[in-house]
């Protein structure tokens, strides 16, 4: 199912929901077992926390749809956009189990050793689905990238703080990583280490 109402709640209320949910994409599915939330105005982590611009305007819109980003330099993320239209929130995936789809996750994951990686990382997770930076904006109800919410909270799920997320956002005062205990698909957790100059 699809609700849109569900998903106008800032992301640190939606992301329990999105736990157990599956994302899918031309073939491939996956039930997601880790995410973050970025809450906008608010949170120095978020893209959103300086104000609107080209790059997250998508974050600023419709909540239910897709937000894409390049990182690294080499790297496309997925967020699903939460909060009501205005509000930027979102929510990153960071990994799931591929549940559907999984020779053709394979063969775009060739160098994973196990199942379990396919989707563990929220790059391996966008190229295991086949998600590019094209799909950004994506409505998650009826375009290329669905969203399928169980409408339930995650029934056990952890917090932490974020991986890799600079400054004061990546500390422990932003536990806004949600994962659920013990799965396997979970990626690990990376403090961020600044760069040496």
């Amino acid at each position: 199912m699809f609700d849109r109402e569900l998903l106008t709640r800032p992301a640190l209320e939606v992301a329990p929901y999105l736990l157990g949910s599956v994302i899918s994409k031309g073939g491939v599915s996956l039930r997601i077992t880790e995410v973050e939330a970025y809450l906008g105005a608010v949170d120095p982590g978020s893209h959103a926390f300086r104000g609107k611009s080209n790059r997250n305007q998508v974050m600023f819109g419709e909540p239910g749809h897709l937000y894409t980003y390049f990182t690294y330099g080499m790297h496309t993320c997925a967020n699903v956009v939460c909060s009501p239209e205005g509000e930027a929130s979102g929510c990153l995936l960071r990994a799931g189990e591929v549940i559907e789809g999984i020779e053709l996750a394979r063969e775009r994951r060739h160098t994973t050793k196990g199942d379990a990686d396919l989707a563990r990382g929220p790059a391996r997770l966008t190229v295991a689905l086949g998600i590019t930076l094209d799909d950004g904006g994506t409505d998650l109800e009826d375009g290329a990238v669905r969203l399928h919410l169980t409408g339930k909270p995650a029934t056990e799920f952890a917090t932490g703080p974020r991986t890799g997320v600079s400054g004061h956002g990546g500390t422990d005062v932003f536990p806004w990583r949600f994962w659920v205990p013990g799965d396997p698909t979970v990626s690990p957790y990376k403090r961020h280490v600044p760069k040496k100059r």
